[in-house]
């Protein structure tokens, strides 16, 4: 018996006045956690591949199980913690690098918790959404600098190609090959029935999605992967994306094991094979080679379409955004530190990059300050949880956001941050054909409808007790906002006044 230097994450506890020896935890768990032992007749479990799931918890009949923590800790160190510690023994074992799933986890401030809605009161009163009419819609596009009308009143202003959204929500890019068939099939018609869009991610457009282009953003990344002329015109948006908030500067890897037949069309590579997208664009060496790409893309869908360029929030977000403005991008995607991943290196994702919050900002204002914020849309992403995070998000600046780990939990995912092993017990992250069909996609996407319903509702309560009725008119409205809790460079930097100011 070889030893073992760590022990289990977690623990599973098992009733046995509870447990009937139904099996039904064993046939739930594709990570083989649990067995019948033929000798003794009951249920056993092999603590070490529990990733805490909760599918066999939420399936078990007769509730006889429970998961916890291992609480089994080294002795105490500030510096060298338990973590730190299993990492380096895992690492010593395996010499592999540590991957992971979905988003940083780490203790790091929350932005959006420490920001407070103004409210409206006597001389600015508010406003009841269930008897006055509330406008969230949001227009996303550049904006031209003024609209010239004739005698009659018809619009002479040639408009550019924008994509109009019912509510200020879309779902971010998840590749389809990182999530299944059927979550990819919830999220396109959410978005449908919702008024607004979704991203097909890197993987390419299965031809059967066709059918929500209207819908849909389409994404050009580094590995061109499913990329042609009817997949750029197939969309209502294309997206150019150099970076995402949980791996900046990080290239993308799909196992071959994931890559399947459907997913093998989508892409245009053989099945079986890894799609590796490199870290860098090979043709984007300068904001020079970027504006070539986004005409390039313009010309291919006759100039009819938006084209948004996706970047990480990184410590020179701002200029890298006045950069991407002037090269032509019709919209911004800044992407936060906490943003979701199907897989990325441990250390990568909970090291670099910057909160969302204070890059939205400072983006926001750079544009300003330049007199060119109009040129460009924002959209926002990285851990937005709830529609009073979408609330602040659009007064500190941006047009709309992104959701997609909330998409995900909405879903059915239960956030054990083991997407990359393509085993997801709750068919969402994985192309095993026995979990896909776990996934039911009417259910998951009315599950969708209805997250993004109940926070139109609430962004319209909190727009009516703000005085405001239209979403457009909270846009880069930081007076509505007040700090608690944040230092005078924080305050600084998002641009708001401190709360009692």
């Amino acid at each position: 018996m070889s030893l073992q230097l760590g022990w289990p994450d977690y623990l599973v506890e098992r009733d046995e006045n509870k447990c009937i020896q139904c099996e039904v935890c064993a046939k739930q768990c594709a990570n083989e956690v649990h067995r019948l032992d033929p000798d003794t007749g009951k249920m056993v479990s092999d603590d070490s591949k529990c990733v805490d799931c909760h599918r066999c918890v939420a399936l078990c009949p007769t509730r006889a199980l429970k998961i916890r923590v291992n609480d089994l800790e080294f002795k105490p160190n500030a510096n060298w913690t338990s973590d730190a510690i299993k990492e380096i023994y895992k690492q010593a074992a395996t010499g592999s690098v540590l991957l992971t799933g979905m988003g940083n986890p780490k203790p790091y401030p929350i932005y959006w918790d420490k920001m407070l809605i103004n409210a409206s009161q006597v001389t600015n009163p508010s406003i009841d959404p269930l008897r006055e009419p509330m406008e969230t819609g949001v227009i996303l596009g550049r904006k031209p600098e003024k609209l010239e009308f004739d005698k009659r009143g018809r619009l002479l202003t040639k408009m550019p190609p924008q994509v109009k959204l019912l509510v200020p929500v879309m779902f971010s890019a998840m590749s389809f090959g990182s999530i299944s068939r059927n979550a990819h099939e919830a999220l396109a018609r959410a978005a449908t029935e919702l008024g607004i869009l979704y991203n097909t991610g890197e993987g390419g457009l299965a031809r059967e999605f066709y059918k929500y282009g209207p819908n849909t953003i389409v994404q050009v990344a580094s590995g061109r992967f499913g990329v042609h002329a009817d997949y750029l015109n197939a969309g209502a948006m294309l997206e150019i994306k150099i970076g995402q908030g949980a791996k900046p500067g990080i290239g993308g890897h799909l196992p071959g094991e994931k890559v399947g037949e459907q997913v093998s069309m989508a892409r245009m590579i053989p099945e079986g094979s890894d799609a590796i997208s490199p870290a860098p664009h090979h043709d984007i060496y300068s904001i020079e080679d970027l504006r070539q790409l986004i005409y390039s893309l313009k010309e291919a869908t006759n100039y009819t379409k938006p084209v948004s360029v996706k970047i990480a929030a990184v410590h020179n977000a701002p200029a890298i955004a006045s950069g991407i403005a002037r090269a032509g991008a019709d919209v911004i995607t800044i992407d936060g530190f906490r943003g979701g991943t199907g897989a990325a290196p441990q250390r990568v994702r909970d090291n670099v990059g910057i909160p969302i919050e204070l890059a939205l900002a400072s983006v926001d204002q750079r544009l300003r300050d330049e007199g060119i914020r109009n040129e460009v849309s924002l959209v926002v992403a990285g851990s937005v949880r709830n529609s009073a995070d979408i609330i602040k998000a659009i007064a500190l600046g941006a047009d709309a956001c992104y959701i997609g780990s909330s998409a995900l939990l909405a879903m059915g995912c239960h956030m054990c941050q083991n997407c990359y092993t393509g085993r997801c017990n709750w068919g969402i992250a994985t192309q095993r054909d026995d979990l896909v069909k776990r996934l039911n996609p009417d259910v998951a996407s009315q599950r969708l409808v209805n997250l993004v319903s109940a926070w139109k509702h609430e962004i319209e309560e909190m727009l009516g007790g703000m005085g405001i009725n239209a979403i457009e008119s909270l846009k880069g409205n930081r007076l509505m906002l007040r700090g608690v809790g944040l230092n005078q460079k924080e305050l600084d930097i998002l641009g708001i006044k401190h709360a009692g100011e």
